[in-house]
């Protein structure tokens, strides 16, 4: 299956370039939480309620290309993968919200133990959104699949490809 995603600038899909902004701001909040648990300098406290906010926010607009996305592929095994990668996306959104709200309201323990849920949500999430690509091909356009295979098949034995604009070169030795 290859399905182009709906939410893209060009060809360029939107999804995959804002997935990058929560999962690290999510992680080094988690990481930051753990140092400040283990210092108590609230510094640390502060940059994490700022990253883990900021993630939250990402994840928000990352959702809203991944939405568009999923509600364009067909019934498919892709697509049943996509709606368990939306649960456990919405999963951990909604760990993290209640967790900087605990933080919010002053509590330390328990917001430790909803970060550490949510970033195992996003890293089965990351797997199951991997799977859709790398697996099923949704958001792999067809026509560059055929592009790239002809262009492959024109290169003379023992040449390099060209990337790009570039041509073909001999490979050296």
């Amino acid at each position: 299956m290859t399905t182009e995603p709906i939410a893209r600038v060009g060809k360029h899909p939107i999804h995959p370039m804002l997935i990058v902004f929560p999962l690290g701001l999510w992680i080094f909040g988690l990481i930051t939480y753990i140092v400040f648990l283990s210092t108590g300098h609230a510094v640390w406290d502060t940059v994490a309620w700022y990253s883990i906010a900021g993630g939250i926010i990402g994840a928000v607009l990352a959702a809203a290309a991944g939405f568009a996305d999923l509600l364009g592929l067909p019934a498919s095994p892709a697509r049943t993968v996509g709606v368990w990668h939306l649960i456990f996306n919405v999963a951990a959104l909604g760990l993290f919200v209640v967790a900087l709200a605990m933080r919010w309201s002053g509590q330390t323990r328990l917001p430790l133990v909803l970060l550490a849920a949510g970033t195992v949500c996003i890293l089965v999430s990351g797997w199951l959104g991997g799977s859709m690509v790398y697996v099923h091909g949704v958001g792999i356009s067809q026509k560059g699949i055929e592009d790239h295979l002809r262009r492959q098949q024109s290169i003379p034995h023992g040449e390099a490809p060209g990337i790009g604009p570039y041509p073909a070169q001999p490979l050296p030795g």
